[in-house]
């Protein structure tokens, strides 16, 4: 007889909420279903969003929930920069009609995706191409901001995300063009933080800073215009900001890695896994290891980026069912 727990699986952002179906058994995720993306924009908040969800499976929902949240989830009310949602977890139970659910930090929910994920759902970037049967693992995910988490694998199998607040570290220069760039956005940004510099909004502080130090044209566009030029190599400014944004990315990852003393680290983000490509070459792998007396040290730690097409949601699921296992 099966012990098997179907359960819904929310992975809530400022621009869109995902919702699945999942099964968890026994501590580990069984099933995840296709996903179904509602824009935030196009529902009044997380109680309308479960009824439209609810109406397109057709059927009851199980009144059990994993919902990852881009937010603190010990504030009375999580307010999302980009929607107009307000989510109060005190009645999330009664708005959704649910027995049981758990409530995460979205890129906690990262790091359960990083602890359950199959070995397929991994790309090797630098260093021994096996994962430690144990220790820690460093997260690091560029996205809208620099999400990081430490999660610690016990000898036993079992394990703990440890979420962090790692993107806000200071951001500290290798060279001199990068002691020019921080110059350059200090201007508008007395502090500036590791996330500023190596975040999807990123780009255009750095193809600003680099234009400006090389003597060419300042590029127009978003962020997001930037990346595309990047990633097509349809303007040289842009490519550069890129080259040096993963410049920024590894020597950041390695920092991190010897702050959490790290036996393994994990890119991730829906940024991380456009620059795929990018975080295969020298730039990347080069700024991980370089770290003066430690450099043999960091030559020994794998750095893999995460590939699974829904890890807030997988995470979500994996951190209930780590949560609810027997025992």
């Amino acid at each position: 007889m099966t012990s098997a727990q179907k359960i819904v699986a929310i992975d809530v952002g400022g621009t869109n909420a995902r919702f699945a179906l999942a099964e968890v058994d026994h501590g580990s995720v069984t099933h995840l279903a296709e996903p179904v993306t509602l824009a935030t924009g196009s529902v009044s908040g997380l109680a309308a969003a479960w009824k439209r969800f609810a109406d397109s499976q057709g059927e009851p929902l199980p009144r059990a929930a994993a919902i990852a949240v881009a937010g603190p989830v010990s504030a009375q009310e999580i307010q999302f920069t980009n929607s107009h949602w307000v989510i109060r977890p005190a009645d999330i139970a009664s708005e959704l009609g649910l027995d049981s659910h758990l409530l995460i930090n979205d890129f906690e929910a990262v790091g359960h995706a990083v602890a359950a994920a199959d070995p397929a759902h991994f790309v090797h970037l630098t260093g021994p191409e096996q994962f430690p049967p144990h220790g820690t693992t460093t997260i690091a995910g560029p996205g809208t901001g620099l999400g990081v988490a430490a999660l610690v694998r016990r000898p036993d199998g079992s394990y703990r995300v440890q979420p962090t607040e790692g993107g806000h570290i200071g951001f500290a220069p290798e060279d001199r063009v990068e002691e020019q760039i921080l110059s350059h956005v200090r201007a508008s940004l007395p502090r500036v933080s590791v996330e500023r510099m190596c975040s999807g909004p990123a780009i255009v502080y750095l193809a600003e800073s680099i234009a400006r130090i090389e003597g060419l044209t300042v590029p127009s566009g978003d962020d997001r215009e930037l990346w595309l030029s990047a990633l097509t190599g349809s303007d040289p400014v842009a490519v550069m900001a890129c080259e040096r944004f993963c410049m920024i990315l590894g020597a950041a990852a390695g920092d991190l890695a010897l702050a959490h003393g790290a036996n393994a680290v994990v890119i991730a983000g829906g940024l991380g896994l456009r620059l795929k490509d990018e975080l295969s070459k020298p730039g990347f792998s080069d700024r991980f290891v370089y770290k003066g007396r430690f450099r043999g040290l960091m030559e020994k730690i794998p750095v893999k980026l995460i590939t699974h097409p829904q890890p807030g949601l997988f995470g979500a699921a994996a951190a209930y069912a780590q949560a609810h296992a027997p025992g």
